[in-house]
């Protein structure tokens, strides 16, 4: 084929014109972060990171957890043990969902059809919205109360940890039925997942209470097959008292390479590589770092910093403190990734 200068152009107009429709569908990502001791949940700009907006009236906000067309949020409000569910453009809650019993963590399903809410008042369960009605349509009983509760990442798992229980109990998301459970000689704090090249689960990492470190999961085996610890720190670096929750933050990068995980104990951040679990660096962070989530680009990790009312920013493959970003919360915990329609 002959490329005449006039097709040149053509051509790279058209890749002009492409990448805004690239950028378009990918969405404007936000970082949503509770505040476990206030009434109100901050929007951070990650290109700017600076706070773009505030959801009201949500008292001891637990976990959030956004629908992926990125038009709802799903919020567990402790004060009132509810479901609360965010209109995103508006910032505003829309309706309050009345549970079974006291919330802690939340997840959705990849195709946004159920959130399910962990109830960690005895004797604990998983309750089920459903969103097309906005309505609990299920309340699934497991082995205690419920701390945090994840998704697998091919949503075909709704994941149920309990601390007193010291169990994962493992759902499957069409029957909204336990399937398996597998017991530790600890109460299990958050959790993390990476998966198989065909996109099935390959491993559960579980923080533990008073475990500086984590647990790994083979979900296929269903047994732990490792206890990985993190690196020691001088005691003037360290910071005991968290109440069981030593380390407590975990993510797995969307492109599945790293692990990043939180030491409460160290105030750091330590990355793992995958699958090997090679330790990539450590950094510290400030005080009493709680929870992870990760940009889409699998670059940033947003640690909540509970002792500071902020969030760090770290970035991941030079496991770089690069921001710190005051929120005005109070004492700052679960957060969550938002991607804009």
């Amino acid at each position: 084929m002959v490329m005449t200068r006039s097709s040149i152009f053509s051509l790279a107009a058209a890749a002009i014109l492409v990448l805004p429709i690239v950028a378009a569908a990918q969405g404007t990502v936000r970082i949503v972060q509770t505040n476990s001791a206030g009434d109100n949940v901050h929007i951070i700009d990650p290109v700017t990171n600076k706070v773009v907006g505030e959801i009201q009236g949500i008292e001891r906000a637990h976990g959030a957890a956004p629908s992926p067309d990125g038009r709802w949020l799903y919020v567990a409000n402790e004060a009132d043990d509810t479901v609360d569910i965010v209109d995103v453009e508006a910032l505003k809650v829309i309706k309050k969902v009345p549970l079974t019993g006291r919330p802690n963590n939340i997840a959705v399903t990849p195709d946004g059809r159920k959130v399910y809410t962990a109830i960690a008042e005895a004797p604990g369960a998983l309750d089920v919205l459903d969103t097309s009605t906005n309505e609990i349509v299920a309340t699934i009983s497991v082995h205690g109360g419920v701390h945090n509760t994840y998704v697998t990442p091919d949503g075909k798992y709704a994941i149920a940890g309990m601390v007193g229980g010291r169990n994962i109990t493992v759902v499957d998301t069409m029957t909204d039925r336990p399937v398996w459970t597998t017991y530790f000689d600890l109460g299990i704090r958050p959790m993390a997942f990476d998966t198989n090249p065909d996109g099935s689960t390959r491993h559960i990492y579980a923080q533990l209470s008073n475990f500086n470190g984590f647990g790994v999961v083979d979900f296929e085996t269903r047994k732990e097959v490792t206890r990985i610890e993190f690196p020691e720190v001088p005691p003037d670096q360290q910071t005991p008292g968290h109440g069981g929750n030593t380390a407590h933050g975990l993510g797995v990068t969307p492109d599945n390479k790293y692990l990043v995980g939180n030491s409460s104990f160290n105030s750091s951040v330590y990355v793992y590589s995958l699958p090997d679990l090679e330790l990539v660096g450590g950094v510290r962070v400030g005080h009493s770092p709680n929870w992870v989530t990760i940009t889409p680009d699998s670059k940033y990790a947003y640690i909540s910093l509970s002792g500071n009312n902020s969030v760090a920013v770290v970035e991941i493959p030079t496991v770089k403190k690069v921001a710190e970003i005051p929120t005005g919360g109070q004492v700052p915990k679960r957060n969550a990734t938002l991607i804009l329609p």
